[in-house]
């Protein structure tokens, strides 16, 4: 399965790695939740996933559409094997949709949690933190320090 620009999948340690860039919107959440979907049905094993919306620079999101998404999700991921869904959020909003979708997941076998320190996410994953951290792409130096948060 060919992956979107901003999804990375570490087979060797089971993580799918989300950056999303520039506005985070429905279409953009669409996406992720499409490949996600797509890699559950075809790897047949469960994966862990960190989001890093750090390189966001705006949000278009509502808390109607983050309810039927995390209830969605939810449900389509149904009695399946626990996973770990790990959220780097510095802004506000994102802060408050990453933890209204914990709130809407607990129960599941889908365990979100909200960070705001990259290194406290990776420990949690029990991932590397180098994978963690995006690689820098010769940008402007704002989007260099994100990627150290």
């Amino acid at each position: 399965m060919k992956l979107p620009s901003d999804v990375e999948f570490h087979e060797d340690i089971r993580l799918l790695v989300y950056r999303p860039r520039g506005l985070l919107n429905e279409a953009a959440v669409n996406k992720i939740i499409t490949v996600i979907g797509e890699l559950e049905a075809t790897l047949k094993e469960p994966f862990n996933r960190f989001s890093d919306t750090v390189g966001a620079d705006a949000v278009d999101l509502n808390f109607e559409y983050i309810t039927r998404v995390s209830l969605y999700r939810r449900r389509f991921y149904g009695n399946r094997p626990p996973i770990k869904s790990a959220i780097l959020a510095t802004d506000a909003t994102l802060i408050y949709y990453g933890k209204v979708h914990a709130l809407l997941t607990q129960g599941s076998p889908i365990n979100v949690r909200v960070f705001q320190d990259r290194k406290e996410a990776a420990k949690w994953l029990g991932a590397p933190i180098e994978l963690l951290v995006a690689k820098a792409s010769g940008g402007s130096d704002k989007a260099n320090r994100r990627n150290q948060t």
